[in-house]
């Protein structure tokens, strides 16, 4: 049996309601809405961590940050299995262009070819470092970025190293799936080794610039996020930008038009790389195709920008699989998923073992329309104190023994600004969400020995 190719399509920092298939009325997806049309959509799906670093290595290992040891900016250790390791153990040619925030000297992490991406190792890992010499170019903590204010007022009209990038990387998956079927200079068929193609773009994170005719078209468009309830809470309450204060409605209109352009420029992009399949003779509906991205992005939603957070926003991402060989098309699966459950999930559609000891459990049985059995959770952790577990519609947040716990029940109130944690009515659900917490090593009852998810 030939095992399927698989086209991983990832943004960055792309919040799961902008996009056609979601519902979102002004921004241009046509692309990722015909992916949703023909596949299958998860609209309930969330990251393990949302943050880029842990949120990636935790997607591509198939476990939670505490499992996989990334609680925080944190790489894999060196030789980590993750999926990309485990389809090239069966043959695969593992192919990734672009983005996977490595940080160690294993820059491959199971890819056996990475022919244009974000390759390079922090520099406090360099083997035998002179610390006296890098400590000449130490910059301070505060200088690291820009304040989410700056990001604001900055953006517009541009061309940030993250759109050139994006392109350089989809020229880079075109020629990838050139050579692996064509191969027309040397005329070498390559077309029976199955490939894992990941096509890893950055955008739409921030800084918010995209080219005029994209931000032409949304300025006068969006709608900003401006009258927003902020949350009191310690936590939540952080990396406000205020309307009025810390920017005018027009420069958040601004920033909001171009991070609409950015998820428009690369719905534009994986259009090219599905017309570049068909052009080497492929026929899409033989590939699975899954789109998905890290983590969300705030927006300006309940005051705050960027991610960290749990709200939906930041901690909910667009999740499509589609594999019109494998399982029909044009569902909506409503229960709760994690990226994690990527790697079970493919492993599971290309006939491969599902490895012990993840926290990932495969989606085959929703995509097909069987939900009898599924464990309706979903863990996310940010740091090593802030976990959310979710549990069907009940969205439960502890944010370490210094700061109150939270509890949004996104069926009685989407819009999570009501915290339920102190009503009598919710008594036994907190009591059974700080169980859990437990067993996920979390918490002032911790067990000692945790393990794993326990899936």
């Amino acid at each position: 049996m030939k095992r399927p190719n698989i086209l991983f399509l990832m943004s960055d920092e792309h919040r799961p309601d902008v996009t056609g298939y979601g519902g979102n009325k002004i921004v241009r997806t046509p692309i990722l809405d015909e992916l949703a049309e023909t596949g299958v959509v998860f609209r309930n799906a969330y990251t393990p961590s949302p943050i880029c670093v842990p949120g990636r290595q935790c997607l591509m290992s198939g476990q939670l940050p505490k499992t996989c040891n990334c609680e925080g900016w944190i790489d894999l250790q060196p030789n980590y299995l993750t999926f990309a390791k485990h389809f090239a153990r069966y043959a695969y040619s593992t192919v990734c262009c672009g983005k996977l925030h490595h940080e160690t000297w294993d820059q491959m992490q199971g890819w056996t070819s990475r022919p244009a991406g974000d390759v390079s190792v922090n520099r406090g890992l360099v083997d035998g470092r002179i610390e006296e010499e890098f400590e000449r170019y130490q910059r301070p903590f505060k200088d690291f970025k820009w304040s989410d204010t700056k990001e604001v007022l900055r953006a517009g009209v541009g061309r940030s190293q993250i759109i050139e990038n994006d392109e350089d990387w989809t020229d880079a998956a075109m020629t990838a799936t050139e050579r692996h079927f064509n191969n027309a200079q040397y005329d070498r068929e390559q077309g029976q080794q199955p490939i894992l193609l990941k096509v890893s773009l950055i955008a739409p994170h921030y800084p918010y610039e995209i080219d005029e005719e994209r931000f032409g078209y949304y300025l006068n468009r969006v709608e900003p996020f401006l009258h927003q309830q902020v949350s009191d809470h310690p936590f939540l309450s952080q990396r406000q930008v205020r309307p009025g204060v810390d920017a005018s409605e027009r420069e958040l209109r601004r920033a909001t038009a171009a991070y609409y352009g950015m998820v428009d420029h690369i719905d534009t992009l994986y259009g090219h790389v599905l017309e570049q399949i068909e052009y080497v003779g492929q026929d899409l509906d033989d590939w699975i195709i899954v789109y998905t991205s890290d983590h969300g992005e705030m927006l300006g939603e309940h005051g705050i920008w960027e991610k960290q957070k749990f709200y939906e926003a930041s901690g909910r991402v667009p999740l499509i699989i589609r594999w019109p060989k494998g399982f029909d098309g044009g569902r909506v699966v409503e229960e709760n998923v994690n990226l994690c459950d990527l790697f079970a999930t493919l492993s599971d559609l290309a006939g491969l073992p599902i490895p012990d000891g993840l926290d990932s459990r495969s989606l085959v049985p929703l995509l097909n329309g069987d939900n009898s059995n599924w464990n309706n959770e979903t863990v996310s952790q940010f740091g090593q104190h802030n976990v959310m577990i979710k549990q069907d519609s009940l969205k439960y947040q502890y944010y370490g023994p210094d700061m109150p716990e939270v509890l949004f029940d996104l069926q009685k109130d989407p819009t999570e600004n009501t915290d339920y944690i102190e009503e009598p009515a919710y008594s036994e659900a907190v009591t059974s969400f700080r169980a859990r917490l437990a067993e996920l090593g979390h918490g002032p009852n911790a067990v000692s020995d945790y393990i794993n998810a326990g899936y």
